[in-house]
C-alpha cells in the first residue's frame, strides 16, 4: 500500500515537474492529427481514387478472410514500435535529436489524422467506425506512450544540452540516464500489449464492420 502511494507521489511529482512539455508536445501531436485530416480534403480526384481503389482491394481481401496471420502482424507491428521508440530513445542520449524527436512525434499525428480523416471521407459513418476498430484500440495505449517517451527524451536531451554548454558538472548525469531506459522498457510491455490488440483484435473488429451492408 506504501509502495503504491510512493508510485502515485512520484508520478505525480513528475507530472507537475514537466507539465509544459507534456502539454507542448500533446498539442503538437494533436497538430499532427488535426493537419493529417487536412491534408485529406487537399489531394486532388485522381489521388484520392487511386487511394480509394487500393482501399477497396484491401477490404475485399479482408471480406475475403485474407488476412495475414496474427502471428505476423503481432510481429511486425511490434518490431515497429521497437524500431520507434528505440529510435526515440537514441535519439534523446543526443543533443541533436532534440528536434528529430519532435519531428517524428508530429509525423506520427499526421498518420493517424490522415487515417481516420480518409476513411470518413471516402466511406461516411461506415468509415467512422472502421477507424474506430481500426485505429483506436492500439492507439489508445500506443499514443500516451509515444508522448511520455517523446517527454522523457525531450527532457534527458535537455539535461545533456545543459551539462555540456552550461558546465553544470554537479549534475550527475548517470542516474537519469538508468531512469530513462527503464521507462523506456517499461514502455515496451505497454507496447507488447497494444500490438496484441492490432494484430489479433482489430482484425476480427474490421471484418465485422466491412460486412455490415
Amino acid at each position: 500500500m506504501n509502495r503504491s502511494r510512493q508510485l502515485k507521489q512520484v508520478i505525480s511529482s513528475h507530472i507537475a515537474d514537466h507539465l509544459s512539455l507534456y502539454t507542448f508536445i500533446a498539442v503538437l501531436f494533436l497538430m499532427g492529427i488535426v493537419f493529417g485530416a487536412v491534408i485529406v480534403n487537399s489531394l486532388s480526384l485522381t489521388q484520392k481514387e487511386d487511394l480509394a481503389l487500393y482501399l477497396s482491394r484491401f477490404f475485399g481481401q479482408v471480406s475475403d478472410g485474407q488476412f495475414a496471420t496474427s502471428s505476423e502482424m503481432f510481429q511486425q507491428s511490434f518490431t515497429h514500435y521497437v524500431k520507434y521508440i528505440g529510435l526515440m530513445w537514441l535519439l534523446g542520449l543526443t543533443v541533436i535529436g532534440l528536434p528529430i524527436i519532435l519531428v517524428m512525434l508530429f509525423l506520427k499525428g499526421i498518420v493517424v489524422g490522415f487515417t481516420v480523416g480518409f476513411l470518413v471521407n471516402q466511406m461516411s459513418w461506415k468509415g467512422l467506425l472502421l477507424a474506430f476498430v481500426s485505429v483506436f484500440p492500439q492507439n489508445i495505449l500506443a499514443v500516451p506512450v509515444f508522448i511520455v517517451i517523446g517527454t522523457a527524451s525531450l527532457t534527458f536531451s535537455l539535461k545533456l544540452i545543459r551539462q555540456l554548454f552550461m558546465k553544470r558538472k554537479t549534475e550527475m548525469i548517470f542516474p537519469p540516464f538508468i531512469r530513462f531506459s527503464l521507462l523506456v522498457l517499461c514502455s515496451l510491455c505497454v507496447l507488447f500489449i497494444a500490438s496484441w490488440f492490432e494484430a489479433y483484435l482489430s482484425p476480427s473488429l474490421i471484418k465485422a464492420v466491412v460486412d455490415i451492408q
